[in-house]
């Protein structure tokens, strides 16, 4: 390319730069940090076609004043913490609304499939939830207890192992996204094929009005969490597929931090989920105005926050 059209390509870019720069007061450290990427990016182009050229020397200069107002403001705020979850990922959420939606119809639609599959398909539910659990399961069934899994071991290390497997199936979901986002894609395609099969099952044993609200009392807040990391999932591989005007490289980085930002902030509601799931679902048989309480309330604070929230701050100018 050459160096004019390089420079009439970039430099609404560089202006918006210097701007930032200089009002740098009312830009966020993460703004700042995606900037110094971009720049960085261009000089290090500069560099090797023009490397003695005017230009270079700019965008030089340029990176030195961004990565000065990073590291000025390097120390953080001792409400750093409550920004993040105040703002941060709320706005990383109000961004992310599309590939939150493609999420959830990928989800749906397995469920669906994986529903219809096992209502004529004696085997798939074997083939999907194994025979072991299948078995035990059934034998749980005869005994009057469907769910009573829920309460074979002892609630801490069921606690601490639920919630390992949860965060590592959500950051799994996440990664998968390297793979222009259809690994991701995969991955809730299997998750909503397992849950469709699994309700399906205690359907065709008539048992689906006893066991659906006990698993409902941890899965609405797991279930919901894995949808939204698999939204996370999509932000980093569509930042590969469609870089927009920025390189392919600096796309993927400003993406998969977004992405990252949204699988982290899921760690506490997965520890949540974990926390109901071996304290509190173990109890099968409690009243039933307890188990929609605790179902509604978890339902109110994964939509509340991960959808209206950010959907009010937007509208108010917090962003």
């Amino acid at each position: 390319m050459k160096e004019a059209a390089f420079i009439k390509q970039n430099k609404s870019r560089w202006e918006e730069f210097e701007h930032v720069v200089k009002n740098q007061q009312q830009a966020p450290p993460d703004r700042l940090a995606e900037l110094f990427i971009q720049v960085t990016d261009d000089l290090s182009f500069a560099r090797t076609q023009y490397p003695n050229s005017r230009t270079t020397n700019y965008l030089n200069a340029l990176a030195s004043k961004v990565h000065l107002e990073i590291y000025k403001n390097k120390k953080e705020e001792r409400n750093r913490f409550i920004t993040f979850w105040k703002y941060e990922l709320p706005e990383v959420m109000y961004n992310t609304q599309k590939p939150l939606l493609y999420s959830f119809i990928i989800f749906i639609v397995a469920a669906l499939i994986g529903a219809v599959s096992a209502r004529y398909d004696d085997t798939f539910v074997r083939l999907i939830l194994g025979d072991g659990y299948v078995n035990m399961t059934l034998e749980n069934i005869k005994n009057g207890n469907p769910t009573a899994v829920y309460g074979d071991s002892g609630p801490v290390m069921m606690f601490f192992m639920i919630t390992i497997n949860n965060i590592y199936v959500s950051f799994r979901v996440f990664v998968f996204g390297i793979f222009a986002s259809l690994g991701t894609g995969y991955d809730l395609f299997n998750n909503g094929l397992m849950v469709g099969a699994f309700v399906m099952f205690f359907s065709l044993e008539q048992q689906l009005g006893q066991a659906l609200p006990v698993i409902m009392l941890h899965g609405t807040i797991e279930l919901t969490s894995i949808v939204i990391a698999g939204a996370a999932g999509f932000v980093m591989g569509n930042s590969l597929l469609f870089p927009g005007t920025y390189s392919r490289l600096a796309s993927f980085k400003m993406g998969g931090l977004k992405g990252l930002k949204i699988v982290m902030g899921l760690v506490p509601f997965f520890i949540l989920a974990g926390f109901i799931e071996s304290f509190i679902t173990r109890y099968a048989f409690m009243h039933w105005s307890l188990k929609t309480f605790i179902i509604s309330l978890s339902a109110l604070l994964m939509v509340y926050y991960f959808v209206i929230y950010p959907l009010r701050l937007k509208r108010h100018g917090k962003f």
